[in-house]
């Protein structure tokens, strides 16, 4: 037996009341389900409401000028005021190395002492020194213009043969262009996906070379590793784009990625920017610490995109503190000396050229 008590102010007299039985039972359980709602809102404190009264001022969310840095204290704790901007700025500046040899060969095993680095003409401290195969964000930028008709099922394969042989842990995104630059597929990891929506494009219409190369650049500043590469594949130059070649050198300058190139140039170029096309991207290559591939024959596209795997992936990576801690926002020049061990013929480094120092 469940026995209760109603709710003040209600009662109820059966004698006056002929309902049925199954009625009665109604009732009593809704009035024991009120009486239960009662108590617990005047027994529960989250049922009680507090407004706070409002402040007479409100304070600032604004460090005051001149005022130092919010301390930090304990472990992992940084107190900062509501608001706050926190800046991290770290002087080093790094610099992937590929080292070949007299005969276009990838030169591995090298040691930190066997190398120097300058800034500017001045000899620079190197802090840093890795070669090993750390993860990549690359950018794949494919031509798809009606000139590639002949050559895609190549230029796809040479592809995911470059993707097949990267270490696991890169990602990768692919642009299209023809008439415009396209995002066939965003970062990801997964070949599979990459091959899915390598085999629905097609080739057609001009080409946007600048175009695609830029928006390339652009999209690189969503990518998750420090170490960020473009490998453009393209038969010829531009004649679509709107970037000019000056704003597409500025961009290069200005982004901290290498670029890689599969050259599929027509030696009988007809037009201006068939013919300067190669040059071009010779010079953005080349300024990254990359470099162009001429394809003299389809057939080695594949081999040409795993030698740039494997480039990538035996590179040397230099990182040193720069002398010159002026936050101007000035070119500075870089260049790499190698000093080869004895018994080495004669090398050739391949770095980027320089950066642009910070403004703040």
């Amino acid at each position: 037996m469940i026995t209760f008590s109603l709710p003040r102010g209600l009662t109820f007299r059966r004698a006056n009341l002929r309902l049925p039985r199954w009625m009665w039972v109604c009732v009593l359980v809704s009035a024991f389900c009120l009486s239960r709602a009662q108590a617990q809102d005047q027994e529960d404190p989250l049922n009680k409401v507090h407004v706070a009264p409002p402040a007479t001022a409100t304070p600032s969310t604004e460090a005051p000028k001149g005022s130092e840095a919010p301390a930090v204290s304990g472990t992992g704790a940084l107190k900062i005021r509501p608001g706050e901007r926190i800046r991290m700025n770290v002087d080093m500046v790094l610099v992937p190395i590929t080292i070949t040899d007299p005969m276009n060969r990838l030169v591995t095993g090298l040691e930190q002492e066997d190398f120097q680095v300058f800034e500017n003409s001045s000899q620079q401290k190197i802090a840093t020194f890795a070669s090993e195969d750390a993860p990549v964000s690359i950018g794949i930028v494919f031509d798809l213009s009606g000139s590639m008709t002949s050559k895609l099922i190549r230029a796809r394969e040479s592809i995911l043969q470059f993707i097949k042989t990267a270490n696991p842990q890169d990602e990768f995104f692919v642009i299209g262009f023809n008439d415009r630059p396209e995002l066939i597929e965003d970062f990801t990891s997964s070949v599979e996906d990459i091959q899915a929506r390598l085999a629905t494009v097609r080739s057609g219409h001009r080409t946007a070379l600048l175009d695609a190369i830029y928006y390339g650049l652009v999209k690189m500043k969503d990518a998750r590793h420090e170490r960020k590469a473009l490998l453009v594949v393209s038969d010829g130059g531009d004649n679509r784009s709107r970037y000019t070649e000056g704003e597409l050198r500025a961009q290069v300058r200005e982004s901290d990625v290498e670029m890689y190139s599969i050259g599929i140039f027509d030696p009988y170029a007809a037009t201006p920017e068939e013919r300067t096309g190669p040059q071009l991207l010779n010079d953005l290559s080349e300024e990254t610490g990359g470099r162009l591939f001429r394809v003299d024959d389809i057939a080695d596209m594949g081999d040409i995109a795993e030698k740039i795997s494997t480039e990538l992936r035996n590179q040397y990576v230099i990182g040193y503190h720069p002398k010159d801690l002026n936050r101007d926002g000035k070119w500075r020049k870089v260049k790499v000396k190698i000093n080869p061990p004895q018994g080495l013929p004669p090398l050739t480094v391949h770095a980027r050229t320089g950066y642009y120092a910070p403004l703040q």
